[in-house]
Order: structure tokens, then C-alpha cells, then sequence
């Protein structure tokens, strides 16, 4: 299928923020909507479709409350506007109360450019002219504009890929919002938002061409709308109020369904977390009921009981599932403080104080959204059957990677009570792997090291050459008084084939397997020796870029 020129709004979003970068694939690997082996084919995609439904649902909402809160705000000032923002919207509108519709400029795209009152504006239709003014003169004065926004249909180009996705662009004196009910990078159903100035500005520009192509004669007016109501940076309070709102708003859970390939009878899925999502939307208590115990969410899935059952060869499938509920709990309130710190930094009038720690909460958060981001990678290419075919290896210095990195292990180390020192050659080489992933992949790793190690100990990370390959070593050297009193390691509990949890700590990590099999991926090797008295030896091997070998030759 030829590739459109204009990006979707769904790209736009997942591109411009890492948070949407890593959506729910299927675990085999495959595109979206082929067959998987031995389950329905749209059993795990019907799964994420209800529940991206479901947040579109919530987002709407808490939407409606947000702008009915901009005509409050308006009318409680002196001057009247005759529009209070610019709804722009698709297939269909998003607002149908009479007090928004006369408040808003609201237009909407639709898929059906053979419908000929999807053509006209509906306020030049005569019958929809004279039903707005009856509308108009029964709104009570004091929530009346002087004079009618506009709200109109426009088409779309046919197989225009927009058409595909549900979205609304939304620009007020307050704030700037985009929503998109579309699909992830990899093809899966995903709900997108985002408050950032620029990213709403890029949706714009995606769409103007769109209107321009199809709808000349209106472009001048919708730039005119969006001149008026240019792109702002959200108050921290408004950020706030529309993700609480949201998932106040979020439509009752329906039971999500799994079926059996041998009977084809649909089972319930994860109804101990929909109660316990029902009762007050903690969703931090439904985390921490997965971790404690996962019995609830494992128990429909179980292929134990039938070995004939197609899950019974695919053992890490409730992993999946499970990684899928913790990412999204995990990553969704993560995505809201990292918007609202970055919105607070934006300001002028803060202490240097203030603005230290927003930027320490800004780096937390980063730092979690692309562990988890690491582990989905790391699970897709565990359960694909080609694994070795999901990077695409490049020629990768090290130089500026490391420079980037150490300050940041360095920090990681000292919020332990550790020290940690990096021994480079004189002349970093050049590797082949995947620059992104290796440089997640080495501060996961340290980050794992680390955990392991009680207070006081120093970790020597050493850089060096060993023949064709990169040898990366990580050792510990733990003092002596604090070692004697720690005979034993942190406790660590297997949770499922992927997962490894610290009960003490409350952390996440991948198990040394799916980690070994990550960094064969990015083209290395990972080699474990463990020393009875010192703790573990962690070594990575990466390939030399041959240019990079010739240098150290000569």
C-alpha cells in the first residue's frame, strides 16, 4: 500500500513523544492483524481496541467539562468574544451541547466526500439556519456570544488514512489539545494525547493541506480560527484537571474476552482488576494486586489443566498480557507528571530551587518511560520467532554515548549509596549495534547491577579492547564492613518466564535469559560469572566496525 505524504495524527503523536513510542504488540512479533499460532486473530487486538475505546470515551468527557470551564471563564470577564476556540474534530463532532456549539467554532472532517450535505457548511443550509437562530434565541443571554461560531462538515480525500482515525484538535485561550483513537507505530489500537504546543501545531499543519485540497473556499476562515487561537502552553492545573477527569469519566469496564481455539468459548478476562478499578480507580492498588499476586490474572489464560490447548505452547503469553496492564497503568500518570513538569519549566518566574527539582522529576520519569519501553522491547524480540531480524544494526560511536551516559550511571549509583568509576581506552571505537537500544540496554544493565549491591560498595565499569570485540565489564568491589553484615543477596521472585521482582525494593526487571537474548539482538553478547564471595561479573561483547578495528591497528 503506497504511503501517504501527510503523516496521520496517530504518527505525529507517537513520534514526537517517546511515551507513545512503545504500544501493545503482539507478543509473536508478526505485523498487526496477521494470524497468530494457535489463537484467534483478533483476540489480543479486540482487547486493545476496547480499551483505547474506552480512554477516547473518558477524554471526550472530561473535554466538554474543560471547554464548558473556558465559557465560564469568559463570561466572567469583561469582554465577549464571538468564539471561545476552535473545535476541529473527525469522522464525527465531539460536542453536541447547544451551550458549546454556540460558544465554539466547531468543524468537523468526515470519510464521505460522495455526501453531498458533507460538502455545504450546515449554517448555509436554510432549514439549519433557521434551527440555529431558534437555538441561539433560547440560550439564555448571559451564556449567548454576539454572534453564531460556525459549524461545518468538510470532506476528506478518499482513502485518505485520516479518515481512518478519530481525533480533535482543539484551540482556546487556555490551552491546546489533540486527540487521535488510531493506531500505535506497530499497528496496534492506541489512544494518544498531548497538551505540547508544538505537537498540536504539527497536527494542525497535517490537516490544513487536507482542507486546502478539498475545501479551498473555507481555508482562509479556518485560518483565520487558527491565527486567533494560536497553540499555548496549558496551566499545570488544566493538565491535571482533564487526566483526572478522564478517568473519572472512563465507561464502565466490559469483560474482556479470550477464546479457546478448541471450543471457541470466550472466558473473562482480569475481572479482579475490574473491581478493583470499579471501587475508586487507585490504580496503583490493582498494580500492586498484580505483583503480590498475579493468580487472578494468570487463572484465565492457564493451559496447564488442557495440554492441548493452543497456549500451551506459547508459556510466556500471560506475561504478555500482564506486562501489557502494567505498562499502561504504569506509563499513563508517568506521561502526565513528565507534561505538567515540562509545562512548570517552561516558566520564568520560579526559583532556581524549584526548577532543579522539576528537572530531576522531568529526568525520573524519562527514566521509567524508557525502562518499560526497553522491557516491551526486550519481550517482543524474546517471544518472536526472528528475533535477530527486529534491529536494524548500524556503525555506533561510542564516544559521545558515553560521555552522554556516565554522569547519569554515576547519579543512578550515588541514590544507592554506591560510587561508580568508568575506565575508557584512550580512543573510543566504533561498534555495530543499535545506538538507541544499547546505550537503554547498558544503563538497564548497571541499573540491575546496582540493585544488587548493598551500601557502600563501588562498582568498576571498565572499557576495553579484546580482539575484534568491545569488552564492557561490570564488577563490584564492596567494602569490608558492610559486606559482613550482608551475607545475603536481595531477594529476587520469578515473576512469570520474563520478569524478575525485588519484594524489597518493589522493582521490575528483566530476567537474566530475556536479557542475554536483548543484547544478542543489538549484536553482543552478555556472559554472567559469579564469584561466591564477591557478588557477580557482568561482561558485554559488541563487534568492532571494521574501519573502527583498522584504526586500532595502526
Amino acid at each position: 500500500m503506497p504511503k501517504w505524504l501527510l503523516p496521520t495524527l496517530s504518527e505525529i503523536l507517537a513520534l514526537n513523544d517517546p511515551a507513545w513510542m512503545v504500544q501493545f504488540e503482539l507478543p509473536s512479533g508478526r505485523a498487526a492483524g496477521a494470524e497468530p499460532i494457535g489463537q484467534p486473530r483478533s483476540s489480543r487486538l479486540a482487547i486493545q481496541r476496547v480499551r483505547a475505546e474506552r480512554e477516547w470515551s473518558g477524554a471526550i468527557a472530561a473535554l466538554n467539562i474543560l471547554l464548558q470551564n473556558v465559557v465560564v471563564t469568559a463570561e466572567a470577564s469583561d469582554r465577549e468574544p464571538t468564539s471561545h476556540g476552535f473545535v476541529l474534530s473527525g469522522p464525527l463532532p465531539v460536542i453536541s451541547h447547544p451551550a458549546l456549539v454556540c460558544n465554539f467554532s466547531t468543524w468537523s472532517l468526515t470519510a464521505n466526500p460522495l455526501n453531498v450535505a458533507a460538502w455545504l457548511p450546515l449554517q448555509l443550509l436554510p432549514a439549519n439556519e433557521t434551527t440555529t437562530a431558534i437555538d441561539v434565541d433560547e440560550t439564555p443571554s448571559d451564556t449567548r456570544p454576539s454572534e453564531k461560531p460556525t459549524t461545518s462538515a468538510l470532506p476528506l480525500l478518499p482513502g485518505d488514512p485520516l479518515a481512518a482515525e478519530q481525533f480533535c484538535l482543539v484551540l482556546t485561550p487556555q490551552f491546546s489539545l489533540v486527540l487521535v483513537l488510531g493506531e500505535s507505530l506497530q499497528g496496534t489500537p492506541a489512544f494518544m494525547f498531548s497538551f505540547m504546543p508544538e505537537v498540536v501545531e504539527q497536527a494542525w499543519n497535517a490537516i490544513r493541506p487536507r482542507i486546502l485540497l478539498m475545501n479551498a473556499d473555507q481555508i482562509d476562515q479556518l485560518d483565520d480560527l487558527a491565527k486567533q487561537f494560536t497553540p499555548v502552553a496549558p496551566d499545570y492545573t488544566t493538565v491535571m484537571q482533564f487526566s483526572r477527569l478522564m478517568l473519572a469519566h472512563l465507561p464502565e469496564p466490559l469483560e474482556e474476552w479470550r477464546s479457546d481455539k478448541a471450543d471457541s468459548q470466550p472466558v473473562a478476562f482480569r475481572q479482579e482488576a475490574v473491581k478493583h478499578g470499579q471501587a475508586s480507580f487507585k490504580r496503583k492498588d490493582v498494580i500492586a494486586h498484580s505483583l503480590l499476586d498475579p493468580s487472578p490474572y494468570h487463572a484465565p489464560f492457564s493451559s496447564s489443566d488442557d495440554p492441548s490447548s493452543p497456549d500451551a505452547d506459547d508459556p510466556t503469553s500471560p506475561d504478555i498480557e500482564l506486562l501489557q496492564a502494567l505498562a499502561h497503568e504504569i506509563r499513563t500518570p508517568l506521561t502526565t507528571i513528565r507534561t505538567l513538569t515540562r509545562s512548570l519549566l517552561k516558566r520564568t518566574d520560579l526559583p532556581p530551587d524549584a526548577l532543579k527539582r522539576l528537572s530531576i522529576i522531568d529526568r525520573e520519569c524519562s527514566e521509567q518511560i524508557d525502562r518499560f519501553g526497553l522491557i516491551f522491547r526486550a519481550v517482543e524480540l524474546q517471544t518472536s520467532p526472528a528475533r535477530h531480524d527486529k534491529m536494524s544494526l548500524t556503525r555506533t560511536p561510542l564516544a559521545q554515548m558515553f560521555q552522554q551516559s556516565i554522569p547519569r550511571w554515576q547519579q543512578q549509583a550515588s541514590q544507592r549509596q554506591l560510587t561508580l568509576a568508568v575506565v575508557l581506552p584512550p580512543k573510543m571505537p566504533t561498534v555495530v549495534s543499535d545506538p538507541t537500544m544499547l546505550d537503554q540496554a547498558l544503563t538497564s544493565l548497571i541499573e540491575r547491577f546496582t540493585r544488587s549491591l548493598p551500601g557502600g560498595s563501588h562498582i568498576q565499569v571498565e572499557v576495553m579492547l579484546a580482539g575484534d570485540q568491545l569488552k564492557v565489564q561490570l564488577q563490584s568491589e564492596p567494602d569490608a564492613a558492610v559486606a559482613s553484615r550482608h551475607h545475603h543477596r536481595p531477594l529476587l521472585r520469578s515473576l512469570g518466564q520474563l520478569l524478575m521482582f525485588q519484594p524489597e525494593t518493589g522493582s521490575l526487571s528483566l530476567n537474566l535469559a530475556v536479557t542475554k537474548s536483548l543484547f544478542q539482538a543489538l549484536g553482543g553478547k552478555l556472559i554472567v560469572r559469579d564469584r561466591p564471595q564477591q557478588g557477580e561479573v557482568m561482561t558485554v561483547f559488541l563487534p568492532l566496525e571494521m574501519s573502527s578495528m583498522d584504526i586500532m591497528e595502526i
